[in-house]
């Protein structure tokens, strides 16, 4: 009996040890930041190692990169970038062993551990558990599994989806989606929990937290919320509602999800006419500001993928590149990596973006990286000679 009670104990101690490693932000470590700022307390690492990089690393962190598995090597040695997003394609004929093996390849030839980040909604958008190699079926949408079985249900599928996706080596996931639709017409809605504002925040605060507890890197999108807009895909999306419409409902599971630590925001390519009618909110001082400002929001924010035909007007008349990075994004989804980062250095070396914002947006970037367990002290490649 006592032999069985020690077991049990062993047992218990193990997986609350386990829980507090794997998650970001346990009460013991908030208790040690001396600032506000989300990952505070993973600055100095992050600075440690911000103080021995190049510019060209530098500038290649700012980056998440459409993956293309036949020129990531390449890329990687090239323009350093900060992380990849995999689509389905990425997955197709692959297996959990043979992705796994080639993501650890790829971390194995970067200086930085790398981001890989996959859009896992659920239901209409599955990029991994739509094969039968990864999953049995594939992964219901939010408010599908809520309509079966509640929060309970939704608690058990976003930890299993969250367990998968590092299993494979994938460290993000850009989720959840915190737009508010309950019109089935709107483009979003499918989406979209399907509820109310209120409803909204309360889900996302949870799909947060799970995701908290797994250890992966959620990420809320579309700020400043989707609303009933168009496709930005394919072309602009004019959103025309009053500042106070989005105060009394789209901001409304955003500051749920920061309330509850979320670590990234995704920036929508939306134009909202009631902050900015220049610019879409992802190239928009004015309409980031909010999000840090007025939201209290200092983790990383990150835009939409810049290839999108929304970005389209914009990118034949300026730099796009220098646009999102003086607009206060950290992290910009592109597909062109070699026009992308030729852009951004030559807008540095012109002095057309500052280096103190790179190194601003390098740091958080970093210290994301140490929060989640993308990278640690052992981890760091020795070219860097971080000790």
């Amino acid at each position: 009996m006592k032999k069985i009670i020690f077991i049990l104990v062993v047992m218990i101690v193990g997986f609350v040890c386990f829980s507090i490693y794997r998650h970001p932000f346990t009460s013991e470590n908030v208790d040690e930041v001396s600032c506000d700022e989300l990952f505070c307390q993973y600055y100095s690492d992050a600075d440690d190692i911000l103080s021995t990089m190049s510019l060209e690393e530098k500038i290649g962190q700012l980056f998440f990169v459409r993956f293309d598995e036949s020129a990531a090597e390449e890329q990687i040695e090239t323009y350093h970038p900060g992380g990849y997003v995999l689509f389905a394609k990425d997955f197709l004929n692959q297996t959990k062993e043979s992705i796994s093996s080639l993501l650890q390849h790829l971390q194995e030839v970067s200086k930085v551990s790398l981001s890989f980040a996959v859009d896992e909604e659920g239901g209409s958008v599955t990029r991994v558990s739509r094969y039968p190699n990864f999953r049995e079926s594939k992964f219901l949408s939010p408010k599908e599994i809520y309509a079966t079985g509640g929060y309970d249900a939704l608690e058990s599928t976003e930890k299993e989806k969250g367990e998968l996706l590092l299993s494979l080596g994938l460290n993000v996931n850009l989720a959840p989606v915190a737009d508010v639709s309950t019109n089935s017409d709107d483009f979003i809605y499918d989406r979209s929990f399907g509820k109310d504002a209120k409803e909204t925040a309360t889900y996302v605060g949870k799909m947060v937290d799970y995701a908290n507890e797994v250890g992966i890197s959620s990420c809320l999108k579309h700020f400043p919320g989707y609303g009933n807009n168009s496709d930005t895909h394919t072309g602009s999306a004019i959103d025309n509602r009053s500042y106070e419409s989005f105060l009394e409902s789209d901001f409304l599971p955003f500051e749920a999800g920061i309330q509850e630590k979320v670590p990234m925001v995704l920036v929508s390519h939306n134009i909202m006419m009631a902050v900015d009618s220049k610019y879409p909110s992802s190239l928009s001082q004015k309409v980031i500001s909010i999000l840090r400002d007025e939201l209290d929001f200092s983790g990383v924010v990150i835009t939409d993928d810049l290839a999108m035909g929304a970005i389209d007007q914009y990118r034949d008349q300026e730099c796009v590149t220098c646009l999102a990075v003086n607009a206060g994004n950290d992290v910009m989804i592109v597909s062109n990596i070699e026009q992308a980062y030729q852009e951004l250095m030559h807008a540095v070396e012109n002095k057309e973006v500052s280096i103190k914002k790179i190194n601003k947006a390098v740091k958080r970037i970093l210290a994301w990286k140490f929060a989640y367990h993308m990278i640690d002290k052992d981890s760091i490649s020795n070219d860097f000679n971080y000790e």
